[in-house]
């Protein structure tokens, strides 16, 4: 007898949710968008690796530069802009002379001292 009302209400359960819409909730990371054009400008460097960047951006203008020390010993500096849809427009320069020492590998290995 139990086990017939279980059944009878599991279907009733059924029916009931079938007629109701299923409607998923908003996310809550979603926020809304913002109102009017970006507008930033941020700016860092690191002195002991000696490399950096900054950019300031209002609107659909982007200007900006980083710069980064190369293994060779050149500093390279990228300066780009962006306006609107004209795309990423970069000018790479390059300080210094590249640098390139000989290599003098170290010997791997000491000969084992001999035993009299």
């Amino acid at each position: 007898m139990a086990l017939k009302v279980y059944v009878i209400a599991a279907l009733v359960a059924v029916a009931v949710a079938d007629t109701i819409p299923y409607t998923p909730p908003r996310p809550s990371y979603i926020a809304p968008a913002p109102a009017g054009p970006a507008q930033y400008e941020f700016d860092w460097t690191v002195n002991d690796a000696n490399y950096g960047h900054n950019e300031a951006r209002s609107g659909y203008d982007t200007q900006g530069s980083y710069y980064v020390q190369l293994p060779d010993g050149r500093l390279q500096r990228v300066t780009y802009t962006v306006n609107g849809d004209s795309g990423f427009l970069a000018q790479v320069e390059y300080e210094g002379e590249a640098q390139y020492p000989a290599y003098q590998p170290a010997p791997s290995y000491r000969p084992t001292p001999g035993y009299a």
